[in-house]
């Protein structure tokens, strides 16, 4: 018992000991398995469990140790409290790895697992859909070998339609949808993540979820205490909006986006993941669905997001998400960019720490924004910092609304935007020259009366109407 102690408290962290004191570890715990007190047989396999979950190396161990046909082979035999612990190791063995899942197959584990699907004790049924379910997210082969085994239609492969279509025909979202509202907060775990992975292949297995009318039940989950509910249920969002329009409109119908909304201003971290990219798919799919996520405040709270997190990959996916939002129309472009997000998009892309992935998702969302940006007040940031290629994009948004709109004209005059592009060194006959001196051509017909005399330098100092000569003011 002493050393049973000494070993869960070495497991908290067993990077502390080297391999052979961890072999010799694992040897002795073998010894006690085979002890003829029970109490000591349940404690080591207990102690091997708390090891294995920890380690793959030691995961490794056991499997070299020929361990696992040691265990597989003394369940039938055993109390319902040293099965549970005796497949606790089974499945601290197979998540680290699928080659690890495989010799949990080979050592005869599925049937054993499948067999205590069946157990009277709860507590064994539950611990055996849990290593089922690590067996069969490893991969397709391993998934199908849970499916042949007889596992029951709660454990749904993570890999092809094809399995899940298998699985759904057995009436599972039925069963789901009595589950749902169960006051025990591992079931409803479970019960989510079983609709996450039947929503994520396709269309019409999204819609086999939807045409349950499973959603207000899985709305109400949204009030649960539990952090992994909430983020389930947000990530089952995800995975049915991703597929279409009109699934999207669903969702929002059913005040999908206030909730998601209210969600991401209430978690922080990998938590905001699944939420961000709900959001972005709801918006990449029309219009008029990007314009519901900014009008329920979606984009400012995406902005929040990108001010708050520092983790590369949740600024990868907000930068997306803000590009599938901006990319539409001007009227989209525009709330992006009044929200100040350019500037910060452009920091991502230029920004010497930022990882490739999230440069190139910068640069992408920054190009699409800016094609339909009309509002100069929020581009004219961009004139001091932007490489060329951005550059480019930001002059010819000006020469765009400016050829039409004098007071454009005069107000970019006035707020120092001429001084700035005069001041930049575009070659003779370059893309940025052309778009350079096109802008000037807008200021100066902007500027033309019938006394030849300019506007814009009126209102600039604030005087009379100016005598400087249209060729003067035009090459300042």
């Amino acid at each position: 018992m002493e050393f049973k102690q000494i070993v869960a408290d070495l497991s908290i962290n067993s990077d502390n000991m080297k391999v052979h004191q961890k072999e010799k570890m694992i040897s002795q715990l073998r010894l006690f398995m085979l002890d003829e007190d029970r109490s000591i047989q349940h404690n080591a396999v207990l102690a091997l469990g708390r090891l294995v979950e920890h380690s793959e190396e030691l995961a490794r161990i056991v499997v070299k140790k020929d361990i696992l046909h040691q265990l597989i082979w003394s369940i039938p035999s055993q109390p319902h409290h040293y099965k549970k612990a005796t497949v606790f190791v089974l499945h601290a063995v197979a998540k680290h790895s699928p080659e690890l899942s495989q010799a949990v197959v080979d050592s005869g584990g599925l049937d054993i697992l499948v067999s205590c699907l069946g157990a009277v004790d709860p507590e064994v049924k539950e611990a055996a859909a849990w290593a089922l379910a690590y067996i069969a997210q490893q991969n397709t082969m391993l998934s199908q070998a849970v499916v042949d085994a007889g596992a029951a239609s709660l454990l749904l492969s993570l890999h092809t339609n094809d399995l899940d279509r298998e699985e759904v025909n057995t009436g599972t979202i039925a069963l789901l949808k009595q589950m749902i509202r169960s006051p025990d907060v591992k079931l409803k775990r479970q019960v989510l993540f079983t609709l996450i992975q039947i929503s994520k292949h396709s269309v019409e297995l999204a819609e086999m979820v939807i045409a349950a009318y499973i959603f207000p039940d899985v709305m109400i989950c949204l009030q649960d205490p539990d952090e992994y509910v909430k983020k389930d249920v947000i990530t089952l969002m995800w995975e049915v909006v991703k597929h279409s329009a009109q699934l999207s409109q669903v969702i929002v119908n059913c005040d999908g986006l206030v909730e998601v909304v209210d969600y991401l201003d209430k978690s922080r971290g990998s938590m905001r993941l699944p939420g961000i990219m709900m959001l972005g798919y709801v918006a990449s799919h029309s219009e008029n669905l990007a314009m519901a996520v900014i009008l329920s405040k979606g984009l400012q709270q995406l902005a929040i997001c990108l001010s708050e997190e520092d983790d590369d990959h949740i600024k990868e996916a907000t930068v997306w998400s803000i590009g599938q939002i901006g990319h539409h129309t001007p009227e989209h472009a525009n709330a992006v960019a009044t929200a100040g997000l350019l500037p910060k998009l452009l920091q991502f892309y230029t920004g010497a720490s930022s990882l490739e992935d999230l440069r190139l998702k910068s640069k992408k969302a920054l190009k699409n924004i800016l094609l339909k940006c009309t509002h100069l007040p929020s581009l004219e940031p961009l004139l001091s910092n932007a490489p060329s290629n951005i550059l480019n994009h930001v002059l010819g948004q000006f020469s765009k609304v400016m050829h039409h709109d004098s007071e454009a004209c005069q107000e970019f005059v006035m707020s120092g935007g001429l001084s700035k592009i005069q001041e930049m060194d575009a070659e003779p006959g370059s893309a940025q020259r052309n778009l350079i001196n096109s802008i000037k051509s807008c200021i100066q017909e902007a500027s033309a009366n019938p006394s030849g005399k300019c506007r814009i330098l009126k209102k600039f100092h604030r005087q009379p109407l100016c005598d400087v000569p249209l060729q003067v003011c035009s090459s300042i």
